[in-house]
């Protein structure tokens, strides 16, 4: 006799909501709605709207489907049990078909209600998460966040092509900003939740190399993030107010960053406090550095 697996009651609407990631998702619009509103010229604030809604529901659908591809993962790690699929409270046929149809629908609106350019590097963002970094890298190699950093690059791009058509020189430095944050910001993270990573299986760097590479990596990337972040300034690109807010700010995160880099051990109590800070702080940075690239477009335009 075969006995029928359990059904799952209906998935709460939450549920889904939890599929996209929205904390994720929020520096994602952020960061896009600021390279639109960066870009030279203005948009209709229906396209605009519409190209914003759009970001926000392609960066969701990549979040479904990592989930959707992860739930073993998902379900060792103490910080992500609690999502819809290893919590048993989604099938996962509804998160896959939630996924892909989001991803469809987002990619269509845009090249439909905005243009093709920015529906192109929408399409490029989502499978470059769900099939490079999700399938392709995040099981196999320590570089998997590395390289898959670009996956959440994309917005600036994306925002600045939804207003002209194109991409410029000032959205690419903004996009290999984002690309090389990426590393410190979640190799910070990493330190403090390796034995997760390491329970699950995940070739995060502290697990395969060592809380010492890593740590040394976390201050290696931090140049070239802070040269990628300033030099908008010293090209002409940006202007003083940009100048001035990427200086000090980048600032702060290279001391943090040096703090974590610089650091022989996490046995004395602290409970990763710098590593803590640096992973808190760097969130806020792109929150700043981003906001700031807007206010110095409108008040010298």
């Amino acid at each position: 006799m075969t006995i029928a697996a359990p059904l799952l009651p209906p998935a709460d609407w939450r549920d889904f909501l939890a599929l996209t990631k929205p904390r994720v998702m929020t520096l994602v619009v952020f960061t896009g709605l600021c390279g639109m509103l960066a870009a030279p010229g203005t948009v209709h604030p229906v396209i605009g709207f519409t190209a914003i809604l759009c970001i926000a529901l392609g960066a969701g659908a990549a979040g479904a489907l990592n989930q959707w591809y992860e739930a073993d993962i998902d379900a060792v790690m103490r910080r992500t049990q609690r999502r819809p699929l290893p919590a048993g409270r989604m099938d996962r046929q509804a998160a896959l078909h939630f996924g892909v149809g989001l991803s469809a629908f987002s990619v269509l609106l845009m090249g439909l209600a905005v243009n093709i350019a920015a529906a192109a590097i929408l399409l490029v963002s989502i499978l470059f998460y769900v099939l490079v970094y999700t399938v392709w890298l995040k099981r196999r190699t320590p570089q998997n966040i590395v390289i898959g950093g670009a996956a959440g690059a994309f917005p600036p791009l994306i925002g600045w092509a939804a207003a002209t058509g194109q991409v410029a020189l000032l959205p690419f430095l903004l996009f290999m900003l984002v690309f090389l944050w990426t590393p410190p910001h979640f190799w910070a993270l990493a330190l403090f939740v390796k034995i997760d990573y390491a329970n699950a299986g995940v070739p995060m760097l502290p697990v395969v190399a060592g809380e010492r590479v890593t740590r040394t990596q976390i201050g290696l990337y931090t140049i070239p993030m802070a040269l990628a972040a300033v030099l908008p300034w010293p090209l002409g690109l940006t202007g003083a107010i940009y100048g001035g807010v990427a200086t000090v700010t980048t600032a702060i995160f290279a001391a943090l960053a040096f703090r974590v880099a610089t650091r022989t051990t996490a046995a004395d109590g602290d409970s990763m406090k710098p590593e803590k800070a640096l992973f808190k702080y760097s969130i806020l940075y792109l929150f700043v550095i981003f906001g700031a690239l807007v206010v110095d477009r409108w008040v010298l335009a």
